[in-house]
């Protein structure tokens, strides 16, 4: 057993010129392949113990033929010395070869056993080897596609950032759109307020408007005193406030008024018109030339019952005919 320690710590220690002896192929195994490494020692430590067995065999045989030589030495002395020898010999060789074959048998049964081991222990380790090669080629995709996805990841954030920017812009907006909404329809309900107060007061202010021709006489005057024109060809009297029986306008209301008259002359003489207010003058109009025609327009403040009608002086001409060349027109502009 010390012997056998001895060459496998032997065995040990000269591990390292392993690349002196073994091939290239089995040197780069051995220093690359854990497993590999581990049963190429195992297996040399076999070998050795084989050795180390047939060794000590031999140590035995040796041995034995030395008993065997004193014991025919000792049968010498008492009978034939030489067939004492061979008979000796031939004993301990016989049995040192059978011991030989026997211990060989057992060895080389361990020696297949151990290559059976290897092999398995080499397509596990070829398996593993396949497996650890997918095993990195997924682990490569993968990375791969965490970098793709951290890519992706990074430019959605962006955007939702910038989806949140635009959301809260948008928000601002609609909030301001809200309060301009809120005072719009504010102002609203007061314009819509107001629109009504107005279109009462529109309902309650009387419409007053007229519009009438003088005659289709032709020339009248000159007369020797002032006449009331009377424009009995009506076309317009909204609220009836002109009477055409009479030729005057009677205000219905306190308000303003505007009126309008136009005059034409035929050539018979002056050609002129007078503006009363209640019968009192407040404007006359005339021209010295003949065939002339003119216009004038007044803007009164009048009050219920005020009267206002045009007079042909005496002395002066008018012309009328179905073309309507004198007209006499009035309309309330707003009320007091």
């Amino acid at each position: 057993m010390d012997f056998r320690r001895c060459a496998f710590d032997r065995l040990n220690r000269t591990a390292v010129v392993f690349p002196l002896i073994l091939p290239s192929e089995v040197w780069r195994r051995y220093k690359t392949d854990p497993l590999y490494h581990c049963t190429f020692v195992e297996t040399m430590r076999v070998v050795v113990g084989l050795l180390l067995l047939l060794h000590g065999l031999c140590g035995s045989g040796a041995q034995g033929e030395a008993g065997g030589l004193g014991e025919v030495a000792e049968i010498n002395q008492n009978t034939d010395p030489k067939h004492a020898a061979e008979e000796s010999t031939k004993q301990t060789t016989k049995q040192t070869t059978s011991d030989i074959w026997t211990q060989l048998r057992a060895l080389r049964d361990m020696v297949v056993e151990l290559n059976v081991h290897m092999e398995l222990l080499q397509r596990e380790n070829s398996d593993l080897q396949t497996r650890l090669s997918s095993s990195e080629s997924r682990i490569d995709q993968l990375e791969r596609e965490n970098a793709v996805q951290a890519t992706e990841l990074v430019s959605l954030e962006s955007r939702l950032t910038s989806s949140e920017s635009k959301t809260s812009d948008l928000e601002k907006e609609n909030a301001d759109l809200q309060t301009r909404l809120s005072s719009s329809e504010s102002e609203l309900l007061t314009s819509k307020s107001r629109i009504d107060q107005l279109e009462r007061e529109n309902a309650e202010k009387p419409k007053v408007a007229f519009y009438a021709a003088l005659t289709n006489a032709g020339t009248l005057g000159p007369y020797n005193i002032d006449i009331t024109l009377k424009y009995s060809k009506v076309f317009t009297n909204i609220g009836n406030a002109y009477r055409p029986s009479t030729g005057f306008f009677t205000a219905p209301v306190k308000g303003v008024y505007n009126f309008q008259f136009t005059v034409y002359g035929s050539g018979s003489g002056p050609v002129g018109v007078s503006v009363y207010k209640n019968n009192k003058q407040i404007m006359y109009n005339f021209e010295r030339y003949d065939m002339i025609r003119f216009s004038n327009s007044l803007v009164l403040e009048l009050t219920a019952g005020d009267e206002i009608h045009l007079d042909l002086p005496s002395g002066h001409t008018i012309y009328d005919s179905s073309s309507n060349h004198c007209t006499f027109s009035g309309s309330l502009l707003f009320t007091l």
